[in-house]
């Protein structure tokens, strides 16, 4: 199989693509990408499975843990005024533990970046593609017309003109014929005419997904932004309402996350097995989707020496077609135009459509090279299997960061807003609030209620 130029798969999809896999029944699935087949589907679902059982193993440990701490404290002894040792490292773990997750985020907007300049850079190959197809198809019908319209118009006249010389009109007849076979060949060049597949469609697709993915990850990273930063404010400001309603909150992203995660690993696996050994999937794919030969689809995606070009031989016939009908308008042009003068006008007509013929032909030429649609191809590779990949592997070390740092902050808030102190039932007659340094490990003594004259009980 040809290479595309720039593209070798990367270690990770060498990696990835090593994985072993398997179905429901745990049989072993090959490795190569088939998402048509029931057994590879299975496979990813399994994947994505893992996720799922990662996410109950993780809720059952915060439940065990949470209930643990709720049902077999020890009793604390009467008259204690300070927390339990260990406070402190309880909420600095919390506190860590929101800071990697910060990290993660950070992660995670790179990932998304990354995932989306590779769809982008697909849209665009795609788009480019569809360019030259189009033009193809363009200079074709262009040339094609050109030469009727010259058919029907100045070789008619021409002929009408030299009715007299029938050696002439016998030159004129054969350049009419070369013309009408040079046109013939050149229908059978444009080969996407009428293919019902249409890369615009496709690059609007994946566009449209692409555009609403980026969009659900961004506002999933902000969602766990500023979950993090609302839970550290209500540690900073001791606010148990506020940790209780971000713990709440917390319980939410984790369950998002590990959803991502599954999603995450099996497209990066799927696209691994892709990515591995392209060439024979999107081959059979599009010969599917388009119905076109196996000589044009090889000569354009593989684009090797071993391939030859399935449209030389109606170039070259229509390269001789176009070099014998200027030989013969030039030879008119001698011997018609000093008898029939007013055949100069209809010969110096065929001439102009001629070159113009010849130049469209020449870019014709270059078009129908496999070079351009090749590097195209190319083009899309890279920016699914290198930049798409690599941001879903970015993604997927979100994901995790994100599910282990709100596990353990699950499991530590409980415990950080137990450690908040009572409100002092005495702010409110003095209009001060308690000043509490960032999550001290000791509670400061609560003045006696003689020191605030304003609050000092009534004899009834």
């Amino acid at each position: 199989m040809g290479t595309p130029p720039g593209y070798r798969p990367s270690a990770w999809v060498h990696l990835l693509h090593q994985l072993p896999r398997a179905d429901f029944q745990l049989r072993p699935v090959p490795s190569g990408f088939a998402p048509q087949e029931q057994e590879y589907q299975q496979a990813l679902l399994l994947v994505v499975a893992l996720a799922g059982l990662g996410l109950g193993l993780s809720l059952i440990f915060i439940a065990v843990y949470l209930i643990r701490f709720c049902c077999c404290r020890p009793p604390e002894p009467p008259g204690a005024k300070s927390p339990p040792p260990g406070g402190g490292c309880v909420t600095w773990s919390c506190i860590a533990a929101l800071l990697v997750g910060c990290t993660g985020i950070g992660i995670g907007f790179y990932g998304n970046s990354e995932t989306s300049d590779g769809v982008s850079q697909l849209s665009s190959a795609l788009l480019h593609a569809n360019h030259t197809l189009t033009a193809i198809d363009h200079l074709v019908l262009e040339m094609v017309e050109r030469l009727d319209e010259a058919v029907r118009t100045e070789l008619t006249t021409l002929e009408e003109v030299l009715t007299q010389r029938t050696e002439l009109v016998a030159a004129t007849r054969g350049a009419r014929r070369q013309a009408e076979a040079v046109a013939q060949q050149l229908q059978g060049l444009a080969f996407w005419q009428g293919v019902p597949l249409s890369p615009v469609q496709v690059a609007e697709d994946v566009s449209f997904v692409e555009e609403y993915r980026w969009l659900a990850y961004v506002l999933l990273l902000l969602l766990e932004l500023l979950v993090c930063l609302f839970t550290l404010l209500g540690l900073a400001k001791q606010s148990k309402w506020l940790v209780i309603v971000m713990t709440v909150m917390s319980l939410l992203v984790l369950v998002l996350s590990w959803g991502s995660m599954g999603l995450e690993a099996a497209t990066a696996v799927g696209l691994s097995d892709f990515c591995s050994s392209p060439d024979t999937y999107i081959l059979n794919l599009t010969r599917e989707e388009t119905g076109l030969g196996s000589d044009i689809l090889n000569y354009y995606f593989l684009c090797n020496q071993a391939v030859s070009n399935p449209f030389q031989q109606r170039l070259t016939l229509s390269q001789r077609a176009l070099a014998n009908i200027h030989s013969q308008l030039q030879g008119l042009e001698r011997e018609a135009v000093p008898q029939f003068p007013s055949a100069q006008k209809p010969l110096l007509s065929l001439e102009e459509t001629l070159n113009v013929t010849e130049g469209n032909f020449h870019q014709l030429v270059a078009l129908l090279h496999c070079r351009g649609l090749h590097k195209d191809y190319g083009a899309a590779l890279r920016g699914l299997c290198e930049d798409a990949l690599e941001g879903l592997l970015y993604l997927l070390l979100f994901s995790l960061l994100s599910a282990g740092a709100l596990a353990t902050a699950l499991c530590s808030l409980p415990r950080a807003w137990a450690l908040f102190p009572p409100r002092n039932p005495s702010a409110s007659c003095s209009g001060s609030h308690l000043s509490e340094p960032f999550l001290h490990a000791r509670l400061e003594p609560v003045p006696h209620l003689r020191s605030f004259p304003s609050c000092r009980r009534r004899p009834h």
